[in-house]
């Protein structure tokens, strides 16, 4: 069979909406009705451009409550129509799954790294503009802010509920994802993308923040699943340095939102930064086209000729085996409980403790340091400035992060976590007496600002090479919830209007974990650098009997 016949017959298998479990016309009927709805929303947005589009106050027409109304429908129906069969684990498969860590790289994975880089980027675009839509927000609806601090509700209950909404996501993605499969998952966030772009129409604060805990669910799925999906299918000698440059794609998706920012809302106020929601959903839902459901998910699950039609699509060898490669996973739970388990119970602390961690740096350290420069004598420091440089200097040196994950995945992670640590740690004994040596001020700085994204970068990678394919996407998922629990508790501290902790004291609620992580990580973390899934899978169950007994 030629390569071109094995797109054409992959995208009508699996690649295309199943003809024999999934239901095609559902589908594409509950995305045309979420479209429809988003639509019904924004004549009240345009009729508001003489105040600068300002909605507060005004009550719903008729038109948003049906646009309202055909955007659940519609959701409902995605849903329904992206549901396969149930997943069969007692069935095994006799095909090597070597197959796929054998195969060259080729255009097709380049064109797979491609469009996950970019569906990457949309995602984080989500919760990253939380940042860039509170102050306008504060301001339209009179809420309680740095600029407004006598009003009664803080504008801070925006970013908790996304941010809360994001941690939900991740671990009901991590579970979809082994449910219905990787892309299936990724196809219904992007539908969540389309409809949850009307917070930029919605009248009330309070929709405001339902539909934000709603963007949050969605954007929080999309990480874990494209980790696993990666993971599943780039040949293991590239594995580990690919994913993590796609997880430090991370920078990309603030550069974006800063300069939409910037460029937008002077014009069309901060709801655009959640309409455009719309049209990067819908272009996230057709680049979904160019990508395979991953062959091991549809081995792991019994559809073996789905499986073969992919294979055939990354020139991969089909060889059929007596007996099945996937049996190193024969007993385990398909379940979350079973990340709490032997053999995966110290490697998953490891990653729960790390991820909590650098969430509180990300939402801890690094919110409230342009607040703590400031009052310590820096003038002029603000928060996207310092937020956006972090960015920009991050982004080129996840090449060396990649490298050397490619050079060992079980020191990166350790090194990575004690540096960071390191750098914190030494904010915290230093104090307010760092800012007045300033060339140590920004060396010390630059560590945890390019080290954030690159640690959530390395333990996506790693959650998505240390755990099972029937549960690697519930792993990668808990990885990214606990990347944000961290947030979740610090944001909570403003809303329940704690005063703004010092530099010393986020810099040492962000470090305890970390060096704990390093440490504990010394003990229990295992090399994974060239080594195929299987082989990793029973290295850790050897490991975990040999300790039992």
């Amino acid at each position: 069979m030629s390569s071109d016949q094995a797109v054409t017959e992959a995208r009508r298998g699996d690649l295309g909406y199943r003809r024999s479990g999934r239901r095609a016309g559902m589908f594409w009927l509950g995305l045309g009705l979420t479209t429809a709805g988003v639509a019904l929303h924004l004549p009240m947005y345009i009729s508001a451009r003489d105040m600068h589009y300002q909605l507060a106050g005004m009550p719903m027409d008729t038109d948003m409550i049906a646009g309202m109304i055909a955007i659940v429908v519609g959701l409902a129906l995605t849903g329904y129509g992206l549901v396969p069969r149930k997943a069969n684990y007692e069935v095994t498969s006799h095909l090597r799954v070597r197959a796929i860590d054998d195969a060259r790289i080729g255009w097709v994975h380049i064109r797979l790294l491609l469009v996950l880089a970019i569906a990457v980027t949309i995602d984080v675009m989500k919760p990253t503009a939380l940042a860039f839509v509170a102050p306008g927000a504060a301001k339209e609806y009179g809420l309680q802010s740095a600029l407004n601090p006598h009003a009664h509700i803080p504008v801070a209950l925006l970013p908790l509920c996304g941010i809360t909404g994001t941690v939900i996501g991740s671990l009901i993605w991590g579970w979809l994802g082994d449910r219905i499969g990787r892309r299936a998952a990724m196809l219904l966030a992007g539908v969540i993308f389309v409809g949850t772009s009307i917070c930029g129409a919605m009248p009330s604060f309070n929709l405001n923040l339902v539909m934000c805990f709603i963007m949050g669910i969605g954007a929080g799925g999309m990480l874990p699943v494209a980790f696993a999906l990666l993971s599943e299918t780039v040949p293991a000698r590239h594995r580990g340095w690919l994913i993590v440059l796609i997880g430090g794609d991370i920078a990309g998706g603030y550069v974006i939102t800063s300069w939409l920012s910037e460029t937008l809302t002077p014009t069309y106020s901060w709801r655009i930064l959640w309409l455009i929601g719309l049209p990067t959903g819908l272009l996230l839902i057709f680049l979904i086209r160019w990508v395979p459901e991953s062959p091991r998910y549809l081995l792991a699950v019994g559809r073996n000729a789905e499986a073969r039609k992919v294979l055939r699509l990354y020139h991969a060898e089909i060889t059929p085996i007596e007996r099945s490669e996937l049996e190193v996973e024969s007993g385990l739970a398909t379940a979350y409980r079973q990340l709490l388990r032997p053999p995966f119970l110290g490697l998953t602390a490891v990653l729960i403790l790390a991820g909590v961690g650098i969430g509180l740096v990300l939402y801890g350290f690094q919110l409230w340091l342009p607040t703590n420069l400031r009052q310590l004598g820096y003038s002029g420091v603000t928060a996207d400035r310092v937020l956006r440089d972090s960015a920009l200097i991050g982004f080129p040196l996840n090449f060396v992060i990649a490298f050397c994950y490619h050079r060992s995945t079980r020191w990166t992670l350790i090194g990575l976590n004690a540096v960071v640590a390191a750098a914190l740690g030494c904010f915290a004994i230093l104090g307010a007496s760092a800012v007045h040596h300033r060339n140590l001020l920004y060396a010390l700085l630059v560590i945890p600002i390019w080290g954030s994204s690159s640690v959530v970068a390395v333990l996506s990678a790693y959650g998505a090479e240390i755990y099972p394919t029937r549960i690697r996407s519930r792993g990668t998922g808990l990885v990214a919830a606990m990347t944000k629990a961290g947030g979740v508790l610090i944001i909570a501290l403003v809303v329940a209007a704690v005063a703004t902790p010092s530099l010393p004291v986020t810099a040492a609620v962000g470090a305890v974990p970390m060096a704990l992580a390093a440490l504990l990580a010394l003990a229990l973390v295992i090399e994974t650098r060239r080594r195929r899934l299987e082989d990793i899978t029973a290295t850790e169950r050897r490991m975990a009997d040999v300790a039992a007994g």
